[in-house]
């Protein structure tokens, strides 16, 4: 049950750390195997979430720092046959620009606008209060707005 409700949490964060599925993947086993073996650490089940993914970003910072350090490449990117040049273009650069944004900017963004959680569980997800994710997002969002402005009057 734990596997089902959390995965794709864990993976979202991850992946917005690493930027690679398979690492994201391999960190979202590696956290959840952590997590059963100190279970019984956590006292409140309510906060449950929030450690785990705790566990989650230190695990994925640990492989981050143990990569060479790399420029973003176009292959990370997952394309598909049907996309278009413009296309594909516009999705490069809004990986671009989501990998510039802070890690746990990256993360509330892709919680909430890729995943679509709501904003409570979000809140108990990455142990934030509501004002501070609003204010996070707000943040997040105008970076990439200000970021992309050239992108989005191109295809105008």
């Amino acid at each position: 049950m734990i596997i089902r409700t959390h995965s794709r949490t864990l993976f979202a964060i991850a992946y917005g750390i690493l930027q690679n599925r398979e690492e994201a993947e391999d960190v979202v086993q590696d956290s959840l195997i952590k997590a059963w073996k100190m279970r019984w650490r956590v006292r409140d089940p309510e906060k449950f979430p929030a450690w785990l993914s705790m566990i989650a970003r230190h695990r994925a910072h640990d492989v981050f720092r143990k990569r060479c350090p790399l420029a973003l490449t176009h292959e990370t990117i997952e394309t598909s046959k049907g996309d278009t040049p413009d296309t594909i273009a516009m999705d490069q650069q809004l990986h671009s620009a989501l990998a510039t944004l802070p890690e746990l900017h990256r993360a509330a963004l892709t919680l909430r606008y890729f995943e679509e959680m709501d904003y409570r569980t979000i809140e108990n997800t990455l142990g934030l209060t509501n004002g501070a994710l609003r204010g996070i997002l707000g943040r997040a969002l105008a970076s990439l707005r200000k970021q992309l402005r050239l992108a989005l009057a191109s295809t105008d």
